[in-house]
């Protein structure tokens, strides 16, 4: 089983979610995207719950505050992770205090403090990780995130690293070969 972890403010239907769905299910491997709440303890407690209804035995793609995610659920289940232009430092997300807007539906939700101080408990600390679980992928024009905060806080993990590009890692299907051997090779 693969789970695709979304960022924030997104869902399981948003194009890289949707994207590889199509891929996963074209290749007969179990595929989920959830839609998960925007309060971290929330969002946790219910990907806990499906990969322990999957023995553990699960693949994780996290795309930003997804990636933020599948670290620590990677350490806490051994499980590979794909990092897609991750949150490294939950502080990010302090600029977003406030209503921001979902942009799956456009709705908005409130983003608080409290939220910030859920989100520190589940940050993975470098020197603890098994760098072998893991496949870093970074695009240096993401307009959201600084690339080089992830190569310095995952230092010994695979990396791809392209020029240009976008914080939703544009033309991420030329990878998915890629993705699919990291996941399922043991």
């Amino acid at each position: 089983m693969i789970i695709y972890i979304h960022g924030f403010g997104t869902s399981g239907q948003s194009g890289k979610g949707t994207l590889f769905r199509a891929y996963f299910k074209s290749r007969g491997i179990d595929f989920i995207a959830p839609s998960l709440s925007y309060v971290p303890e929330l969002a946790i407690t219910t990907l806990e719950e499906l990969i322990e209804s999957y023995d553990g035995k699960v693949g994780l793609i996290g795309s930003s505050l997804g990636g933020y995610y599948s670290m620590y659920l990677s350490e806490k289940y051994g499980s590979k992770a794909v990092l897609i232009n991750t949150v490294i430092d939950s502080d990010i997300l302090t600029c977003v205090l406030g209503d921001t807007k979902n942009y799956y539906d456009n709705s908005t939700f409130s983003w608080r403090e409290s939220h910030l101080e859920m989100l520190k408990q589940y940050h993975t600390n470098a020197d603890k990780i098994s760098s072998e679980n893991y496949l870093l992928m970074l695009q240096k024009a993401d307009h959201i995130l600084d690339y080089t905060k992830a190569l310095e806080h995952l230092p010994s993990v695979e990396t791809i690293l392209e020029e240009g590009g976008s914080h939703a890692f544009d033309d991420i299907e030329r990878h998915l070969g890629t993705i699919e051997k990291h996941l399922t090779q043991n």
